[in-house]
Order: structure tokens, then sequence, then C-alpha cells
């Protein structure tokens, strides 16, 4: 069974249930009503009967008369027996010619008043002391006009819930189309969405908030798998275009050596373009491979505990060995006193990877002019700044800078690939931290890398 019939059959249900118990409860209170008031006219005309009857010698039922036979409407069926109070409490024969239960009598001596319904006729017995002595007063009638008017209720009610039913049947399906029909529409929308058009959305409409949250977090998730696919689209193409450079390099070379009979020389010179390419080919396809390894689970990696002055201090000593002459300083002015501000959990080789390539960017891309590196801790975090004067990154490029092999239009006249800043990106994250790059154009870039301290401190909000 659907969603949405469910749905309609619980409202429906719902609805009829209620409908039902209200019904009940009208008809009942009702009916009480009408016995309680019909009896409470049996008792009056009791009263007024004794007084009329029984007290004929006073002047007030001279009054009592009167207002019987002017005031007081005959009810259906209406009688009325006298009956004098016995001391034996015998009354057999009452008992036999008005077929009353002799509990009734009991009733009236005990309490001074009783009441028994046969089918719609009701009995009222009223004990009243008169001038002759104790009697028992029974008043009779039929309560037609009550029935009456309780048959027509029952029809009434009947017939609303009849017409209710159709009603919150009609009602139950247009709720659930009314509440179904957004869900049914993002559904629509989601079956044209495929890998060839994935730049399409949702639209938002006047949706409710659950709907529109549903909505948005479905467009954002359209936008995370877009910019996936065009990155891996541009990744391939890249690496297919990276990888047959130096492929064809070798290649042709190799044909052109041997083509005819060389000199050693020429030889010689062939050779060394040979493994320069070929050099360069393993440079990118280590670097591929690490580009891959950082999109696994960082747990499968080792992780130990690092200090990240030390983790700085390291990568010094590989630029010095890779740029002699460098102009990298570390400034320890931020330093925290506590090695435990320092300490963070990680894989050396990787961290050492990534700091490196950051390191060596600065200094490539500023021409080998100052590249200051710095540490700040705080309660949660250790971040490391590396700031050069270097050409920056245009703007309008900034949001490509994590694409792989994407190179700045301003980065022509240097040496690279455009793998080290995602894969020391990939490799942060792996360790919970985030990086992040500031640049002005022809003025300098800042790094920001963050990493989570092994213990960090409290919050303070």
């Amino acid at each position: 069974m659907k969603s949405q019939t469910k749905i309609a059959l619980l409202f429906f249900l719902l609805s009829l249930s209620i409908i039902l118990l209200l019904s009940i409860s009208i008809y009942y209170f009702s009916t009480r009503h009408f016995y309680t008031e019909f009896n409470s006219r049996l008792k009056i005309r009791a009263v007024v009967a004794a007084r009329a009857v029984l007290d004929h010698q006073d002047e007030a039922a001279t009054a009592f008369r009167e207002i019987r036979e002017k005031h007081l409407e005959k009810l259906p069926d209406e009688n009325e027996y006298f009956v004098p109070v016995r001391a034996d409490g015998n009354y057999s024969a009452e008992i036999s010619k008005l077929e009353l239960p002799p509990v009734f009598f009991s009733e009236v001596i005990a309490t001074g008043n009783a009441t028994y319904r046969m089918n719609n006729t009701l009995f009222t017995g009223l004990k009243y002391q008169s001038k002759q002595g104790g009697y028992i007063v029974i008043i009779s009638a039929n309560n037609q006009f009550y029935a009456e008017h309780q048959g027509y209720l029952k029809r009434i009610l009947l017939i609303t819930i009849l017409f209710a039913t159709f009603l919150t049947f009609f009602i139950s399906i247009l709720f659930s189309r009314k509440v179904f029909n957004p869900v049914r529409q993002i559904t629509d929308k989601v079956k044209e969405i495929s890998s060839e058009n994935m730049h399409l959305r949702v639209e938002h409409k006047n949706y409710s908030d659950e709907i529109s949250d549903l909505v948005t977090t479905f467009n954002h998730m359209l936008d995370r798998l877009e910019t996936a696919f065009e990155t891996q689209n541009n990744f391939i193409s890249n690496a297919s275009h990276e990888l047959s450079n130096p492929l064809t390099a070798i290649i042709g070379e190799a044909d052109v050596a041997l083509s005819k009979d060389r000199s050693s020389s020429d030889y010689r010179e062939s050779l060394q373009i040979v493994l320069n390419e070929a050099e360069r080919l393993e440079r990118i396809t280590k670097s591929l491979l690490f580009l891959a390894q950082t999109g696994f689970d960082g747990k499968k990696q080792g992780m130990e505990v690092l200090r990240a002055d030390q983790l700085i201090w390291d990568v010094k000593e590989t630029i010095d060995r890779i740029i002699p002459g460098n102009k990298v300083y570390l400034d320890l002015n931020l330093v925290p006193e506590s090695s435990d501000k320092l300490k963070v959990r990680g894989n050396a080789q990787l961290l050492h990877l990534a700091l490196t390539n950051l390191v060596n960017n600065g200094c490539k891309y500023s021409g080998n002019k100052p590249v200051k590196i710095s540490i700040v801790s705080g309660t949660q975090y250790v971040e490391i700044l590396i700031q050069d004067e270097g050409i920056g990154i245009p703007p309008s490029e900034q949001k490509y800078i994590y694409d792989p092999f994407f190179r700045a239009s301003n980065t022509r006249h240097f040496e690279g690939y455009g793998i080290g800043l995602p894969l020391a990106r990939n490799i942060i994250r792996m360790h919970g931290g985030s990086l992040q790059v500031e640049a002005i154009l022809d003025q300098g870039t800042t790094v920001q890398v963050s990493l989570p301290l092994k213990n960090p401190g409290p919050v303070i909000a």
C-alpha cells in the first residue's frame, strides 16, 4: 500500500471515529436529558394531583385543581393512582394490577420517591402525607413525545454520519494528494536528472519548511555531485594529457635516434632527453599515486604523536636541500611554551610531504623571495601560516586551485604540474584539519594549515 493511500485511510478512519464518538455522545446525553426532563414533569404532576385530590377540602386544593385543568396538558396515556400506605407493606394487588416490581413500592416508602420504566411508559411514585393519612401517589404516562424526538434525533445523526463519511473520505483523498503533491513533483523532477544533465535543479516553490529543507539539501547534494563529476572529468583529461606528453617525447626521441646511425654524442644526447622525460613521467606518476592514496580512510595510515614545530624544522631542512640559498625563515614569536599546545596526531611522512609542497610553492612562485612560517596554537587547533611575497592568484581563478592539474594563468613561466596544492589539502583533511588559501595578485599568498591538537583544551564560549 502506498504511503499516500495509508495517510488518506488513516485520516479517514480517525475523522470518522471522532464523528461517531461525537454522535454517540450527543445521542446518549440527549436521551438522558429527555428521560430526566420527562421524569421531572411527572413528579410535578404527582404533587399537583396529590394536592388537588387528597386535600380537596383545603382552600389551596382549589387552586391546584384549576392549574391542573387549565394549564397542565394531559400526557399520552396519563393515569393517576392513589395507594394508601399500609403498615404491613402488602401491595400485591397494586403490583399485579399495575405490573410494577415490589421494589418500586419499597423504594417509595424508604426514600419518598421512585421511578420505573416499562418500554415507553414511565411510572413515577411519590409518598404524600395528607390529612387523611399517608398515600403513595403514582403517575404514569407514555413518553411518546420524547420518543418521537429521540427517533428524529437518531435519523438526523445517521444522515449526518453518512454525509460526514462521504465528505471525510473526499477530504482525506484531497488531503493526502495535497501532502504528497510536493513530494511527487520532486520525484518527477529527480527522475529527469542524470549524469548527462547534472545542471538541473529542483525548483523552490511554496513548500512547507520540511519540504523546502529537503529541496535545499537535495540541490546541495547535486551541487557536490556536479562538482565531483566535473573534477573527475577534468582530472582524467588533464592526467591523460600530462602523462602523454613525456611518453610522446620519449617515443619520438627514440624513433629519431634509431632512424639512422649516429655518433656516440648524439646517442648520449638522445638518452639524456629520454632520461629527463622518464624522470618527469615518474614524478607525475608518484604525485598521482599520492593524490589517489589520500582519498582513502586516514585510519589506514600509521599515526603517531608529532610536534608541529619539529615538523616545520624538518620541512626547513628539506627545502634547504632542494633549494639552496632559499629565504625561508621561521617566526617563533607566537609559539606556546607548553609542548601540549604543539602536539598533533598524524602521519609524519604525509604531513611532511604536504608542508614541503606548500613551502616549496611559496619559494617557487615568489622568485625565491622571503617566505615566513609561523606557528599559532589555540584551544582546539594548532595553526601553521606560510606567507610569501609572490605572484599571487587571479581572483577569478581562485575557485579552481584545488582541481588537480589546474595551474593559474600567471604560472606558465614556472615549472609544475598542479598537483601539490590538491595533494596537500587531501592530506590535511585526512588528519581532520583544514587548509585555507588567501592570495592577492602580484602581492603574495598566505596558506593557513589547521591541525587538531592531540589533547584539545575546553572550548571557551
